[in-house]
């Protein structure tokens, strides 16, 4: 019996439409050549922006420290209204560098664990409303923060100065001499609530994006919740949540009105966390500038530069802790 065969003709491909032109990589629509070439003007753009507001610091930056009779990076003063001008960033940048860190010591852990609670503890009727909360907390102006820490957080300080300074003043960080609670730790306190929002919801998402199959290997294991945790989903989102840590960090550091809100500053760098005094880069810039002769915020502006150096840093490393995790974008979950 003769078998006869069939050859199956494939469909030849379309041609490309009036509209459509046929490159080495596919076809190309004029709007993809449009969306491509407004998206690589719109980068551009802003590093062209970036630079020049660099560029626009530097030089003011360099026209204040000429005239500058102290050193810049030393001094513990801030008097430009002298004749030379007597300035300097030593308490700015202390004050700016601890609370940012007192922030941090609060903010992340309770970050991490309201994420954690969320993503894998929480039932879904009671995570969803709870994020909802958190989202909105995000998008609050740091003016009512502020106004918040002044009129409510600061009054009720005095009771957890009293306490530290009853069972660990003796390290000298914690002591108080019965001022005003206007001081580092409650300023760090009050950025620690502004930047928890950003920590948790990068975080959550980090988590959310944890494989389903690591989990559920752990739990066939024998493994607890916790150990699930612990074992599959932290070493998995580590790095997210550095980078949730560093971008809080950025807005710890360039806080203004809250922090020229809440904060008794001085220019003296103080060795306890409870005594009123210090100041940020951000609080000086906004408590002087309206006040301040053109030299004046040309050594305001100087300072600004390395508050923008600084959060540039913090930025930079952030972006390349997430560059070393490609599976973190949400295409690749």
């Amino acid at each position: 019996m003769d078998i006869s065969t069939t050859t199956h003709v494939p469909p030849s491909a379309p041609r490309p439409g009036a509209g459509e032109r046929r490159t080495a990589r596919g076809v190309t629509r004029p709007g993809d050549r449009i969306f491509l070439a407004l998206s690589r003007g719109s980068g551009i753009l802003l590093l062209v922006i970036m630079a020049a507001i660099a560029v626009f610091l530097t030089y003011r930056a360099c026209l204040a420290i000429s005239a500058d009779d102290g050193n810049f990076l030393t001094t513990f003063e801030w008097n430009t209204n002298t004749d030379p001008p007597v300035f300097g960033i030593a308490v700015l940048a202390f004050g700016t560098v601890v609370s940012s860190i007192v922030a941090m010591a609060l903010a992340l852990p309770i970050a991490v664990a309201i994420a954690l609670f969320l993503t894998h503890y929480a039932p879904r009727r009671l995570s969803g409303p709870i994020a909802y909360v958190i989202d909105l907390l995000a998008a609050v102006p740091s003016i009512v923060y502020g106004l918040w820490g002044a009129l409510i957080l600061v009054p009720h300080m005095q009771g957890l100065y009293g306490w530290l300074d009853r069972y660990l003043g003796w390290t000298g960080i914690f002591a108080w001499n019965g001022g005003a609670p206007r001081a580092m730790l409650t300023v760090g306190i009050l950025l620690a609530i502004m930047i928890l929002p950003i920590i948790t919801n990068v975080s959550r998402e980090v988590f959310r994006q944890v494989p389903r199959m690591h989990e559920e290997a752990a739990l066939a294991l024998g493994a607890t919740r916790w150990e699930v945790v612990r074992m599959a989903v932290l070493p998995f989102g580590r790095s997210g949540v550095i980078s949730a840590a560093m971008l809080g960090l950025g807005r710890a550091l360039g806080e203004t009105m809250a922090v020229a809100t809440v904060l008794s500053p001085s220019y003296d760098i103080q060795a306890s966390l409870l005594d009123p005094g210090g100041g940020t880069f951000a609080q000086n810039i906004a408590s002087k500038f309206g006040e301040a002769s053109v030299q004046g915020r040309d050594a305001l502006i100087a300072s600004g530069l390395v508050l923008f150096v600084i959060t540039l840093l913090v930025n930079g490393a952030a972006r390349a802790i997430i560059a070393r995790r490609k599976e973190y974008s949400g295409a690749n979950a």
